[in-house]
């Protein structure tokens, strides 16, 4: 029999199952999840997760549900399988957008009803899954992730086995309402990962990784990177006798041993704080920022190298070849402009500060990643030269930040780019054309120049993008037609307020003169040409309801007929009335 686990508000009895909606009484995502799992109180994973990942001001994801993160690095590991649990809306949603971005892989999927929610049954569906899928001729781990609603109701994948028949079992929660940005999702899974292996490790001997450096000091990074920037970064320490270890997300299992291997962990993208508390914990040095820049590579060099133990004269001489490298980048390709930048990233500050460095003025950086210990020193440095860091910015904030800071170009999220492109600013999205290209090194700094530079001359083609579309309108009269402007289509709730004589917001089309407001002076109610006052009392009859309800609809032809069909039924009425007895009466 399954074990029966306590509903949200402490007691196990089973609720009533007439509907299998998405989650247990009623439970919804983000808000109301998050409040019934603070009710229940005992709940360590989202304790964990709140500590770790700081909510910002608007308390939900802003942009994609961040379970996207964790799947994506999921799907990319080989010989790994991955099963979500979840409401059927968001799995679907969810293997949707990996497939889009190229994923070519399985996922899993186990149900639920409010009935299996509660009594525990859900748990045992996915032990279940767990056996039937473990077969080590195709798998090494199985990554089981709970979302939202598993996540709330307490579904404790921590009991699940840590192997079966020889693979992994690997349990990670990662809810709307815990885990802010897809960004941070991917940290919970590399660092449920990393502590995997190193735990392995320190329990005795394990596979081999492939291509195993040992003859020299190695420094695995922490961030999905551009694939041309962990091999501009082996240059950059290649003459203080180090190699590059693995990039953490990895691809494969027996990588994760390599990178615990690593002397050094650079943070190059400063938000991955549990798979940075892992190296930690296996005795690894851990360092912020990344070799950007003149000033970021010089800097971020020596802390390498003393991190790792190297001679200092050795370490001054690869910064020495290095800057000099990275100015004559610069020099050749110069930047000019204000440039506003905004993402969710991770690499937000280091590209800010490439483009300072070769010349921009960059007034705001907003990254919707929390500020940590591995974003200090950029953080410092971009405060020091005038910049504005908001750290997890929402939309709300970078749009005002452009409204006021003027920029010449914007580098953010698609809703941002919008608003800069209406109002005649050139726009790049963040993710497709800056974070696709290296930034590190001397490739970085003379990569983002040339895209920036030529953004920025489109300003005067927007401009007469703009003059050319102006006056066509905006909002529900965006871009309609020669003659006139359409009505907005008002909701029900509007429609009745309007009819009750109250202010609604309308286009001025061939029916303005229904509208009611200040935009409308001077229009007509139905009845008024007539020197009929319109009925706004409470007690309004259920025709005349109708009537004006009608009228509000934009359809004053209706309203008239059906005055006057209600005119020719009283007269029908009337008519078919018998007629009162005289004084003589009937015989």
């Amino acid at each position: 029999m399954a074990e029966r686990l306590p509903t949200l508000d402490g007691s196990s009895d089973v609720p009533d199952t007439s509907g299998e909606s998405g989650g247990a009484q009623g439970v919804g995502c983000h808000g109301d999840a998050r409040d019934a799992a603070r009710a229940a109180g005992d709940n360590e994973a989202l304790k964990a997760l709140m500590e770790d990942y700081p909510l910002g001001p608007h308390e939900q994801p802003q942009g994609m549900c961040p379970a996207f993160g964790s799947l994506r690095v999921g799907l990319r590991m080989r010989r790994t399988a991955t099963v979500l649990s979840g409401s059927a809306c968001c799995v679907y949603g969810l293997t949707f957008t990996s497939h889009f971005y190229g994923a070519r892989r399985t996922v899993g999927y186990v149900p639920f009803n409010s009935e299996s929610l509660v009594t525990g049954a859900l748990y045992e569906d996915i032990k279940q899954a767990m056996v039937d899928l473990a077969d080590p001729e195709d798998y090494d781990a199985i990554v089981m992730t709970n979302l939202c609603i598993p996540t709330a109701s307490g579904v404790p994948l921590d009991m699940l086995p840590k192997e079966i028949n020889g693979v992994r079992i690997v349990g990670i929660d990662v809810p709307g309402f815990g885990v802010p940005t897809h960004a941070e999702a991917k940290d919970v899974l590399s660092g449920a990962v990393l502590k995997r292996a190193r735990l392995e490790a320190e329990a005795g001997p394990v596979a081999r990784p492939k291509n195993l450096v040992e003859d020299r000091p190695t420094v695995s990074l922490l961030g999905e990177l551009f694939p041309a920037d962990p091999m501009g970064i082996a240059a950059l320490i290649e003459p203080m006798g180090m190699a590059l270890g693995p990039v953490v997300p990895v691809r494969e299992w027996r990588e994760l041993y390599a990178a615990l291997d690593s002397e050094v962990c650079a943070a190059i993208h400063p938000h991955y704080v549990r798979a940075a508390a892992e190296f930690k914990k296996a005795g690894r040095a851990v360092v912020g920022s990344g070799p950007v820049g003149v000033e970021g590579t010089a800097a971020w060099l020596k802390s390498i190298g003393a991190a790792a133990g190297i001679p200092a004269d050795t370490t001054g001489a690869a910064v020495d070849r290095a800057t000099k490298m990275i100015a004559g980048a610069i020099a050749s390709a110069p930047l000019e402009g204000r440039i506003q930048v905004s993402g969710y990233e991770g690499s937000e500050l280091l590209v800010a500060r490439v483009m300072i460095e070769a010349g921009a003025d960059v007034p705001y950086v907003g990254t919707a990643l929390p500020k940590s210990e591995w974003s200090q020193a950029d953080f410092e440095w971009l405060e020091a030269h005038g910049t504005h860091v908001q750290f997890r910015a929402s939309l709300e904030q970078d749009i005002e930040a452009f409204k006021e800071t003027k920029p010449d170009l914007v580098i953010g999220t698609t809703p941002v780019v919008q608003e800069a492109k209406e109002n005649g600013v050139p726009g790049l999205y963040f993710t497709n054309l800056v974070s696709a290209r290296p930034i590190f090194g001397p490739a970085g700094a003379g990569s983002l120049a040339p895209v920036l530079m030529g953004a920025m001359k489109g300003r005067e083609r927007l401009g007469q993008m703009k003059s050319f579309f102006a006056g066509v309108g905006t909002g529900h009269a965006a871009g309609y037609g020669w003659t006139e402007v359409p009505e907005k289509k008002l909701s029900a709730k509007e429609r009745n307020a309007r009819a009750r004589g109250g202010k609604a917001t309308t286009g001025k089309g061939k029916h303005s003169e229904l509208a009611v407001g200040k935009e409308h002076e001077g229009a007509k109610a139905p009845g008024e040409e007539a020197g009929v006052a319109r009925d706004t009392s409470a007690s309004i009859r259920t025709k005349d309801r109708i009537r004006q309800s009608a009228a509000a609809k934009g359809s004053a032809k209706r309203a008239e007929k059906a005055t006057e069909a209600e005119t020719e039924a009283g007269k029908a009425t009337e008519a078919e009335k018998p007629e009162p007895a005289t004084a003589g009466g009937a015989d």
